[in-house]
């Protein structure tokens, strides 16, 4: 019975959640989070924001262990990080998942190109908090990866990618990540391959586990309703449940395509996927607001961005044309995305290419750097209304070493770029002469 309360208690509390995000961005919008900063006794780098609206405690923890670490057999890292949960050495996966749920609380994972994380969310009051942090830890100090687990879970992946290499976009997408990056570790899908997948045994597992799982590679991100000193006490009792470790070494550069390519892949569809991409920024970047601003003007705000004034307005060629860049520890990728009519994919392509090479060589109006910066800076706390949301970018200001300030002055720095800047930092990082472009459609006679 006791579970059963706590369940509905945790599910009122998330309807509740909706009802506060709207109190918060109306109200306490200019209160952006404090974020506090320090290390556990194990190396591991913590950043804390104590939020007390609901009763909630959400602690990330985030390894420098993605897809990039992956060497050999890509898919090792994800693979891995799904099976943290699948049993310990008393605990199968069920039990586990019963001793969650019987507490309120709920644990999900990913694993990305840099990072991999384990999340727990559990309600605040004490009772509750100990025994999901103590599940939690058990998890962490004993999971055995046990070999139906992997078995299960590996099947489950390759069958996800059997389906991902039916899908026109998405094949366009792990092509244009190879062509752009090459031999380079992001040149591999997070989620691994077929024959990569097929390749890892449990003692890679294991040995993936002991060797990135570790306190020195870690960062923990709580948010929530807990004191200082709680914090301190959950990030220092989870990170102990691992080793000290070392900090994974950095990954290599990224060595940009010599040249522009394009690559035309035969698939049976009604339309042609187009992406147009290459290395660009890393996470940390100076010049990062505006490059940001230079993105929403081109591609990544929405209807009124000018790809989309192009391709849809003025053309009607494509319902969704968008760009973005996506930074990374290493060069992250810049990236064009539409999908045409396959009679109107060689217009298209004319378009999207003229478009980029007259925001390359021209830069923006001031017109579209004020309407930009109105939109950006309008629509940032909406980026912040909840507790999950928080702790996805504190997890990521802790993860990438960014200034415990990012979130306080983000709008002050869009603010202040200037045209000049905005165009200048758009071609420091996007070189039309070295673009890649992937097409996926019906190309034969």
């Amino acid at each position: 019975m006791a579970g059963t309360n706590s369940r509905r208690f945790l599910r009122g509390l998330l309807a509740a959640g909706a009802v506060a995000a709207a109190f918060w961005t109306a109200g306490a919008a200019a209160a952006l989070p404090q974020i506090q900063h320090w290390q556990t006794d194990n190396g591991a780098r913590v950043y804390f924001v104590p939020t007390h609206s609901l009763p909630i405690v959400d602690v990330r923890l985030t390894f420098d262990a993605g897809g990039a670490r992956d060497g050999d057999t890509p898919g090792l890292a994800r693979l891995t990080n799904e099976l943290v949960t699948a049993g310990t050495d008393k605990l199968d996966a069920g039990a586990i998942a019963r001793g969650f749920e019987n507490e309120g609380a709920r644990v999900d994972n990913d694993s990305r190109q840099d990072m991999a994380y384990l999340h727990l969310r559990s309600l605040s009051e004490e009772d509750h908090l100990k025994a999901s942090l103590d599940l939690f830890r058990r998890v962490l100090a004993n999971a055995s990866f046990p070999a139906a687990g992997l078995k299960r879970t590996r099947r489950q992946m390759l069958v996800g990618l059997k389906q991902q290499l039916q899908d026109p976009g998405e094949i366009a997408e792990r092509r244009l990540q190879k062509d752009i990056y090459g031999g380079h570790p992001y040149g591999t899908p997070a989620d691994g391959t077929v024959k990569g997948l097929r390749a890892v045994r449990r003692d890679d597992v294991r040995r993936f586990y002991q060797r990135y799982y570790v306190a020195h590679n870690l960062v923990v991100a709580i948010v929530g309703d807990v004191s200082r000193e709680r914090a301190e006490q959950i990030a220092g009792r989870l990170a102990d449940a691992r080793p000290a470790g070392e900090a994974a070494p950095e990954l290599p550069k990224v060595q940009p395509p010599a040249k522009a390519k394009t690559e035309r892949i035969d698939f049976s569809s009604k339309q042609t996927h187009i992406l147009l991409g290459e290395p660009a920024v890393a996470r940390g970047a100076p010049d990062w607001h505006a490059l940001y601003v230079a993105n929403h003007i081109l591609g990544g705000g929405g209807l009124t961005s000018r790809l989309a004034k192009e391709m849809r307005e003025k053309r009607g060629l494509s319902y969704s044309t968008s760009s973005f860049f996506a930074p990374a520890a290493r060069a992250g990728r810049f990236e064009i995305q539409t999908q045409v009519r396959n009679d109107k994919r060689d217009e298209a392509l004319s378009v999207l290419r003229d478009t980029l090479m007259d925001f390359y060589e021209n830069g923006p109006t001031q017109d579209e750097l004020d309407s930009a910066k109105r939109n950006i800076t309008g629509s940032f706390p909406l980026q912040l209304d909840s507790n999950r949301d928080i702790l996805g970018y504190v997890a990521m200001i802790g993860f990438y070493d960014l200034p415990l300030d990012y979130l306080q002055t983000f709008r002050d720095k869009v603010q202040q770029v200037t045209v000049e800047e905005v165009h200048k930092a758009f071609q420091r990082h996007v070189d039309p002469d070295r673009l890649i472009t992937v097409m996926v459609g019906p190309f034969k006679d």
